[in-house]
C-alpha cells in the first residue's frame, strides 16, 4: 500500500528567534540546529525507497528535504497548498503576537491582511487530496507545524481543530498509508466547515 511520510521542517532561524514567518518570499533558512535535525531525519528514513519529495514554497521546507535526502536521486515537487498559515500583517512579529491575536478571535476570522485558520484548514485538505492522487508509492512531505497538527487531529478523531494542545516537533517523521490519509482528509473536511458566502446585496 502507498505510504506518505510527513515531517515538519527542521528548526529555522526564525523558530530559534521566536519570530513568525509565513511569507514564502522571505529567505528564511534553517538554523545550525535545524541542519542537524534535517540530517537526522534523513537517517531515520534512509531505508525507505522514496519516489517523491514534496515541500512548500517556504525555503526552510526545501532545505530540510535537501539535507535529509542528500545523495539520493528523488524528484522534488512544490505544493503551495501546504504553505504555512498566511499571517499577513503579523509576519515578522514575535510569536507571542500570534497567541495573543488567536486568543481573542474566532478561527473563522482572518489574520490582518492574511487568512483565517479555517481557511488554512480547507487549503490543507485540498492539498492533501491532490497529494494522495499523485503517482508514486512512497512520498516524503515536508510542511509546517499547523498543517501536520490538523492532519493528526483529524486522524485521531478529534471533534475540533486546535483543541488537542498537540505540539509537533521539528523534523520528526509521521507515517500514513493511503487509506489512513484519505480517511484523515475526509475528517478534516468535516472539521473545517465551508466558508459562508454572502448573498448578493447582503451586508457584512
Amino acid at each position: 500500500m502507498r505510504q506518505f511520510v510527513f515531517a515538519r521542517h527542521a528548526e529555522s532561524s526564525m523558530n530559534a528567534a521566536q519570530v513568525l514567518s509565513s511569507d514564502p518570499s522571505r529567505p528564511v533558512g534553517l538554523s545550525r540546529r535545524g541542519r542537524r535535525e534535517a540530517r537526522r531525519l534523513g537517517e531515520q528514513i534512509r531505508n525507505l525507497q522514496l519516489d517523491l519529495a514534496v515541500h512548500t514554497r517556504l525555503p526552510r521546507t526545501r532545505e530540510t528535504a535537501e539535507l535529509a535526502l542528500r545523495g539520493r536521486d528523488i524528484p522534488f515537487v512544490v505544493e503551495p497548498g501546504l504553505d504555512e498559515v498566511r499571517l499577513g500583517a503579523l509576519d515578522g512579529a514575535p510569536i507571542r503576537a500570534y497567541w495573543a491575536w488567536k486568543e481573542n478571535h474566532a478561527r473563522s476570522e482572518p489574520f490582518p491582511l492574511g487568512e483565517s485558520l479555517d481557511d488554512a484548514a480547507r487549503r490543507y485538505a485540498d492539498a492533501l487530496r491532490r497529494l494522495v492522487e499523485r503517482p508514486g508509492e512512497v512520498a516524503l512531505v515536508v510542511t509546517h507545524q499547523i498543517a501536520i497538527r490538523y492532519l493528526l487531529e483529524a486522524a485521531s478523531g478529534m471533534r475540533a481543530l486546535d483543541e488537542s494542545g498537540m505540539r509537533i516537533p521539528n523534523a520528526v517523521p509521521y507515517l500514513f498509508d493511503e487509506l489512513a490519509l484519505r480517511s484523515a482528509v475526509d475528517c478534516l473536511d468535516v472539521l473545517a466547515p465551508p466558508r459562508l458566502e454572502l448573498a448578493e446585496g447582503g451586508s457584512r
